[in-house]
């Protein structure tokens, strides 16, 4: 089942969440993670977050934010993070996170749907790779 976040939900989704910052061996401030939360919970940030329950557990999650574009007239979605939980994966939930974010930016009338993966991550690049082949771009980040 792919559901909304909720009040609810925070504990199981900080261990997720630490299991993905593991996963690209990135650390996080408590302060960063905590503020996270609190905008995935703020009904007014674009900031959201889909999550895959299985067996009555929260087993991954999908975050997401909508934003103008300057190449259409609407809005995009941006998934921002995906995650499932190592003994979850291989049962199509990924797959559903990504089907249920695309039906839910369609209904909202959004327009296009992206997101970016690292390169050597050869697992999700298969998933990725059966929706849309990466369109070539190179993702530059600065940090300020």
């Amino acid at each position: 089942m792919i559901r909304d976040a909720e009040p609810g939900d925070e504990g199981a989704w900080r261990g997720l969440w630490a299991q993905y910052l593991a996963f690209y061996d990135v650390t996080l401030t408590p302060e960063v993670t905590a503020a996270t939360w609190a905008r995935l919970m703020d009904p007014a940030s674009p900031v959201k977050m889909r999550l895959a329950v299985a067996g009555g557990e929260v087993v991954g999650f999908a975050i997401h934010l909508h934003h103008p574009s300057t190449w259409v007239l609407g809005e995009d979605c941006y998934l921002e993070d995906l995650f499932l939980a190592p003994a979850a994966r291989g049962q199509g939930l990924g797959r559903a996170l990504i089907d249920d974010l695309m039906a839910l930016a369609r209904a909202r009338g959004w327009h296009r749907l992206y997101w970016h993966t690292d390169e050597g991550n050869a697992t999700a690049r298969k998933l990725y790779d059966s929706y849309v082949q990466t369109d070539g771009h190179v993702r530059y980040r600065m940090t300020l």
